[in-house]
Parts: structure tokens; sequence; C-alpha cells
């Protein structure tokens, strides 16, 4: 179906033609939404089209508001206010929409598929395994999985992919440690997930650590020195040499406690509701990265220093000197990234690039992008760092060498806990057995979660607060849930006063202000998904959603869908809310949030 915008701005050209013989671009054609204190639903800006109408800004607009009146029947009416003009559109326009989006169903703000349609790759999550996931993560994964949910939507190739950072100087801390002092500890003899364990010997390297640059410092040391010389630090980088020359004990003691970390990955990731299309390790992509490193040094594209480092000058772009390989010939985080890189333009000749990483590494994907374009890797010229803010407590940042951070487990864990205790007390659930409220719980607790964390706009810090995230009033995810809830009520009581569900609404029917509202925001959700996918931003369908529910609630306060007495109006607002609940569902879906039947 053609969209009212699409209508008026080939009427508005006609117009043009007809009234002042001129051609005039779409891009001149300049249409919003009304503001709410004028009457009308879109806005012709007419500022652009003075040019060729050599008239006053009020009279261009009269002349072409009266040119629509006539010639277009979408439109009823118009006024004029100070160069804009606002139109009215016609209920039975927004009518018979309301039936081409409920035929669409599931797929009511999807784009299809391209005949061959472009790839997209996105990388998420990327988290160390010296540590198990954290509060700061769990923005990280919801934003890829969610980002890449919004880009199928619009009828992408996507590739969902992790690259685990399983190998460098973190890890061997992580190492060192339990080897020092873990007495041969496993998550099975300790009854700790695999991953906790493993970020307990982090804590207690760093702490560790400290005692030993402190007490080379009281011995007279400069901070610097304390902590190239401490002897923990040493170890763990001659850990790392060993690592890359590939001694046989290191890689042994490697691999098992990296093992024991995927394995509570994995169960992080599954409650998350998240997954990967393909997995890569740093240990595996590292030498690839090497190996294009020394390619460049040979080619004099990267400058070898006297210590025999490594280094590429950006300059040249207004950047730095990049350290690429170290003096001893260790790579650094940009060489597993160049070489994960190249392993993947090779696999999927993707289009485009899109890296989740936080804001604190804008400058490496600055650096990144022209290093692999220097490479020859052309593909990168799209390359889409996705940078998003940090999560912040209200005490203050995370740190997780000290252990002070909110462990994504236990966060999860304390919502659905959370979730449990409000819902019993609003006492909705009579009825349910033990299993399908746990379940609703879930729903309901992870839902809350992560709203709270894409409502956000990517770009923005942001302050986490467990409470508020879970209230049933406000923006938050379970109000939207609520809400759904409430629509699926009605429609098992129908079910139950046996009124048949129209498959789509009469079309002659006369609109109050809180159904046309409800229409027009319908009527927006495509272009919502599209300006979100276009931006990286889910934060545009999180609020749109969050309005949609707002006006549908106040539509719900003042108005009768089942004890409606005229049947034809009682059809209408079956459809409308039949459709208002898809988006609602299909919204938060792609925000990767399930939906609760009953709350």
């Amino acid at each position: 179906m053609q969209v009212i915008e699409q209508i008026l701005t080939a009427k508005v050209a006609s117009a043009i033609r007809q009234l002042y013989g001129q051609d005039c671009t779409p891009e001149q054609i300049q249409l919003q939404k009304t503001r709410r204190e004028f009457e009308g639903d879109i806005t012709l800006v007419v500022f652009p089209l003075l040019i060729m109408s050599r008239k006053s800004p009020d009279v261009t607009a009269v002349d072409i508001g009266g040119y629509l009146q006539d010639n277009c029947k979408e439109i009823v009416r118009f006024t004029v206010f100070k160069g804009f003009l606002n139109l009215v559109v016609a209920d039975n326009y927004y009518v018979n929409y309301l039936n081409f989006a409920g035929s669409k169903g599931k797929s009511y703000g999807k784009k299809r598929k391209k005949h061959i349609p472009e790839t997209v790759v996105v990388e998420y999550s990327s988290p160390n395994t010296n540590k198990p996931l954290h509060l700061g993560h769990i923005r990280n994964n919801l934003l890829g999985f969610s980002v890449s949910n919004i880009l199928k939507a619009r009828g992408y190739n996507v590739i969902r992919t992790n690259l685990v950072n399983d190998r460098g100087i973190h890890i061997c801390k992580s190492m060192l440690a339990w080897q020092k002092w873990g007495k041969g500890e496993t998550p099975k003899s300790s009854k700790i997930k695999g991953d906790h364990l493993v970020g307990k010997y982090y804590v207690l390297f760093d702490n560790e650590f400290k005692k030993q640059v402190s007490e080379l410092i009281a011995g007279g040391s400069t901070q610097e020195e304390a902590e190239k010389k401490a002897p923990l630090i040493v170890e763990a980088q001659e850990m790392l040499r060993n690592w890359e020359a590939g001694d046989k004990d290191v890689r042994k003691l490697w691999r098992k406690m990296n093992k024991w970390v995927y394995k509570g990955f994995a169960v992080t990731y599954q409650r998350l509701g998240i997954y990967f299309d393909s997995t890569y390790y740093e240990s595996k992509t590292w030498i690839e990265g090497k190996k294009s490193v020394l390619k460049g040094e040979a080619s004099h594209i990267f400058d070898r220093q006297l210590d025999s480092s490594i280094w590429v000058n950006l300059e040249n772009v207004g950047l730095d000197n990049k350290l690429l390989l170290r003096s001893d010939g260790t790579s650094v985080y940009i060489t597993q990234d160049i070489g994960t890189a190249k392993i993947r333009q090779k696999k999927y000749l993707f289009d485009k690039m899109v890296y989740v990483v936080g804001n604190e590494q804008n400058y490496h994907f600055k650096v990144l992008a022209h290093v692999l374009e220097s490479l020859g890797f052309s593909a990168f010229k799209s390359l889409h760092h996705l940078s998003y803010g940090m999560v912040e407590l209200p005490e203050g940042k995370m740190k997780s060498r000290e252990g002070k951070v909110v462990d994504a487990d236990e966060l999860m864990d304390e919502m659905i806990d959370t979730a449990r205790e409000m819902s019993k007390e609003l006492g909705k659930l009579e009825g349910l057995n033990e299993s399908e409220k746990d379940d609703i719980f879930r729903i309901i607790g992870l839902g809350a979660l992560k709203y709270f964390m894409l409502k956000v706009d990517p770009v923005k810090n942001m302050l986490f607060n467990p409470r508020e995230s879970i209230d049933f009033n406000g923006n938050t995810g379970p109000f939207l849930q609520y809400t759904y809830t409430r629509i699926r009520s009605v429609f098992r009581k129908a079910i139950e006063l046996k009124i048949s569900i129209p498959d789509k609404s009469p079309e002659n029917i006369i609109l109050n202000d809180k159904e046309k509202n409800l229409l027009k925001l319908i009527h927006e959700f495509p272009m919502v998904v599209r300006d979100a996918g276009e931006t990286f931003n889910p934060s545009l369908i999180a609020n749109f959603i969050y309005e949609l529910v707002k006006e549908f609630n106040q539509f719900y306060h003042d108005y009768s869908i089942l004890k409606e007495e005229n049947p034809e109006i009682r059809k209408f607002r079956l459809v409308l809310s039949q459709v208002v609940s898809g988006i609602v569902k299909n919204g938060m879906e792609l925000l990767g949030i399930e939906m609760p039947e009953r709350m």
C-alpha cells in the first residue's frame, strides 16, 4: 500500500507544476508530523517552494492546500500557520491502512529481502576469558543482538559473530594466580561456575600484584618502575611468551581454564536469550594478524623500530603512531583484530562490518579502519564502530580487576526475584502452576533488564537502577508487557462471550481523537524500524513502543471495546487492538524481549 507521505510527495509535485509551471525535486518537499498544538496530521514546510511560487509563505501554503483538498482524496481540509501547511488526512485512509497492517501480521514493519541481500557482519560480546560477564557485557550483548534483529528485519543477510579474547597478558594473570594458589581447585570441586572461578583468580592476581608494587615503592622504586619490576607481572609476561612459543604445559593449563570459562559463558548467553552464528578466538586469529603486520613491514607500510617493535604512523590522517607488534614479537589487541578481519572478509565477502564495542575504544577503531585499508582490505571502508556509552551504578564505575562489578548471572537472578515479589503483590496469576509462574517471572525480570538497557540511546552513558527498571509503571519493560497482556485478555474475554474476532475493520468508520492517534502511530512503525536500522539505534523502537502503549492505555481507559453497542465500531476496535498488540510484540521481539500472555 502506498503510504501518505509517498502520495503527498507526488501530489505536491503536481501542484507545483499546475500552479506555478515549475518542477521541484523530492528533497524540496519536506513533510513532518504536525505539532500537537495544531490541527492536522502531516505538515508541509512551504519555505523551500517559495523560489517556484514567488509568493509569500502563507499565500503559497493556501494555494497548495487548496489544490490538495481538490485533487487528493486523502486530504479533507487544511490550515496554514506562518508558512506551514497543516493537512488533515481522511479517516478512511487510516482505517484502510489499519487493514493493510493487519493483513501483514508478523511481517508488518519488516522489509522483504532484496534479490541478493547485502551481508552485514555484526560482532558483539567479545569477552575476555579471565572473568565472568558483567553488567557492561550485558549492554554490549543486548545492543548487538537487537541491532542484528533489526537489520535482519530490514532485509539484510546478517551474520552474528563473537570474538573471544582468550589469550594475552590478562589471561596469563588468571592462569598464574591459579597455578600459584589454586591447589587444584575446579568448578566441580568448588561448585563455582567456571567463569566465576577463573575471575576469582584474576582478582587475586591484582590484589597480590598491588602488594608487591607497594613493597617496591617502599623500597625506593617509582610507581612506574614498581609496576614493571613486580615479580608477578614479570612471571605473567614470561608465561605469555611461553604461550606464544607453544610451551606444552602452559598451553595445557590455558586450555583447561578456558574450557571452564566457555561452559560458564554458554549458560549466561542462553539465559540472556542471545546467540551467535560464528565464534572466533584470538588464539587462532593472532597468527594471521602477525603475518599481515610482518608483510606490511616488508612492504614499508609499517615501520620497525630499533628495539624490533613494529609501528604504524598515522599522523597524515590526524592520528598518532600505533604499536602493532611488541619488541619481543608478541602481539597486541590490534594485531588480533587485523587477523580476525582478514579471516572474516575471506569467508563472508560482507558489505558492512559492525563492531559493537564501548566508546573507550573509539580511537582504536579509527586506527583499525586505516590499518586495514592500508593493507588492502577494501571492505573495511564500510567498517562501522557502534560506539556505546558506559553503564554506571549509583555508586560509580565498575572495576573488574578489583572485583567491583555487577555480575551478569547474579543480576539476572536479582531481576527475576524482584519480578516474583512484585507480581505476587499484584496477585493476578491465580490458576497457574508454579512452573508457569516461574516462566512468567523470568520473562518479566529479563524483559525489565533488557528494556532498561535498550531504551537509552547507545551513544549515551547510562545509570542502571534494578528496582527502577522493574517498576510496573512508566517507561519500563514490565509496563509494556502488562499492556500487552491487557490486550490479550480482551481477546480471551471475547472468546468467552462468543464474540468473533474480525480479520479486517469496516472501512467507513468515523474516528475519535484517541483512535486516530493510535492509527497514526501504527502508520509510523515501519519508518521507526527503518530509522533504527540505519542508525543502529534500538532505543528508537523501544521508545516508540512506549508511546504506542501509553496511547493505547488512554484509549482503553476512555472507550469500550467489547461493550461497544455499535457492532461496526466494535469490529474496528477489535482489529485496532489486535494490530497494536502485534506491533508491541514484534517491536519487543526486535529488542530480544519475550512477551507473556498473562501477568
